[in-house]
């Protein structure tokens, strides 16, 4: 493993943090799709339709774990290849309190700024006059 120059206990908490919380969302991801799967389907319309509404709420759910899983690994994955903590929109680290409260990041705040406002351009540019 490559090192980016990042604290090697803070890139270790980091993974750690990481680990555990793709555990906790594929057990989240696994329940709710048994809960889903163990409910009784049928009966009238009106239980058809509050089938149908579980059914789209555990699509969004599961759609939403999902993403959140690819940031994960997305993170693991920089951890392995060295490049974990370098922001990629300026490839200076990225704050270790903001890898703290945010281990999956690809961005520093600066980073973060300065995309949101490139997207928010793209937007205006995008909209009609």
């Amino acid at each position: 493993m490559v090192h980016t120059g990042l604290d090697l206990e803070i890139l270790s908490d980091c993974k750690s943090r990481l680990l555990h919380i793709k555990a906790e969302l594929l057990n989240r991801y696994h329940s709710h799709y048994m809960d889903f799967h163990e409910r009784e389907s049928g009966g009238d319309e009106a239980d058809q339709s509050v089938s149908i509404l579980n059914e789209n709420n555990l699509l969004a759910t599961q759609k939403r774990l999902r993403f959140q899983l690819g940031e994960i690994e997305a993170a693991l994955m920089r951890i392995e290849k060295g490049t974990y903590g370098v922001c990629e929109e300026t490839d200076e680290l990225i704050e270790p309190k903001r890898l703290k409260a945010i281990p999956w990041t690809r961005l520093s705040i600066e980073g973060a700024e300065i995309r949101e406002s490139s997207e928010l351009a793209a937007k205006t540019k995008a909209l009609p006059r």
